[in-house]
């Protein structure tokens, strides 16, 4: 990967402010002393049957990037991968028409787009914000003596995959899809409220993108999973091995750096590598100052806000991340 990824490294220049180093929710370039842009794309396959909601979902988890990084979301290009037949055209609209609910409530303009014809459907957004360069948040400054909130609950993964096989109750899906439409727009104040470190949490899970906070930052990151906030039976029904193959990759992924103690059981574990569509924010911010960033992510619409684990230093051959009370 190193090889693949160096010649991208020779083209980075001064202004580029944030790049792939610590993997990074999105890059940021300064235009002047007073602006930078926020760039990144993202695009899934779908993971509801509803090709509107398909389209909010998509759009929210395009945009958590440009929150993830502090910035405000200007102008949103859509991405569309579609069959050549078998798809009617007012499907591609309603996917399109609901990407554009979510990116008008988000005041994010929608600048057009590229479709491509792919044997799935996978629909996106590029989307580029602004951001002053000195409140750019990044996931590799977390400091120690932080606490750990985390903006939305665990568990989209697992529902997904258990509302494919009918196992959802239409009032749990109501609550997937709630949490997979909502906009992280409390990204925006968090610096002013005393974040020191951002991240959105998706595809790699909260093991996976917690890890990355945690090594980006050289400490250590342990999170209580009895106080997180879960959507409902998300637990139990990776237990029953609603998961995907992501949630595999990502086991591998972590390796020896995290540690799962005695109290996490098997059924946690797999939520906790569980990948998300959409997922939340996990915010690093100064214990004193915690209070009143939970109370400001609540006032944004957030869906959950509490402290979740604690910022310590990293002692060398220990774990970067602990799950455990």
């Amino acid at each position: 990967m190193t090889e693949i990824l160096a010649p991208i490294q020779a083209a980075a220049g001064p202004n580029l402010l944030v790049g792939f180093d610590t993997a990074d929710d999105a890059g940021v370039y300064r235009l002047t002393d007073e602006r930078a842009i926020v760039c990144t794309a993202d695009f899934i396959t779908p993971v509801v049957d509803d090709p509107r909601t398909f389209g909010r979902i998509a759009a929210a988890n395009s945009l958590s990037d440009v929150y993830a990084m502090g910035g405000t979301p200007l102008i949103a290009l859509n991405l569309l991968g579609y069959p050549p037949v078998g798809l009617p055209n007012h499907v591609l609209g309603e996917i399109l028409s609901g990407a554009g609910e979510v990116c008008a409530a988000a005041g994010c303009a929608v600048g057009g787009g590229h479709t491509v014809r792919d044997d799935e459907v996978k629909f996106g957004l590029s989307v580029t914000g602004e951001v002053h360069p000195d409140r750019i948040l990044r996931n590799s400054t977390a400091r120690a003596g932080d606490v750990l909130v985390l903006t939305k609950p665990l568990g989209t993964g697992a529902l997904v995959a258990a509302r494919k096989k009918g196992r959802l109750s239409e009032a749990q899906y109501g609550e997937l899809v709630t949490c997979m439409t909502t906009l992280n727009r409390c990204g925006t104040q968090l610096l002013e409220l005393g974040a020191t470190a951002c991240t959105d949490v998706t595809g790699f899970g909260l093991s996976g993108h917690a890890l990355e906070m945690a090594r980006g930052s050289d400490l250590t990151l342990t999170i209580d999973p009895a106080s997180l906030p879960l959507l409902p039976e998300a637990v139990e029904l990776c237990g029953e091995g609603f998961t995907c193959g992501g949630t595999k990759s990502n086991a591998a992924f972590i390796g020896r750096d995290v540690l799962f103690t005695d109290s996490v059981g098997p059924d946690m574990i797999g939520l906790l590598n569980d990948p998300q569509t959409s997922g939340g924010l996990l915010v690093s911010v100064p214990a004193d100052r915690s209070d009143d960033l939970c109370a400001a992510v609540l006032a944004a619409g957030g869906l959950s806000a509490s402290v979740v684990g604690a910022v310590s230093a990293h002692a060398p051959d220990e774990p970067f991340l602990v799950f455990g009370g």
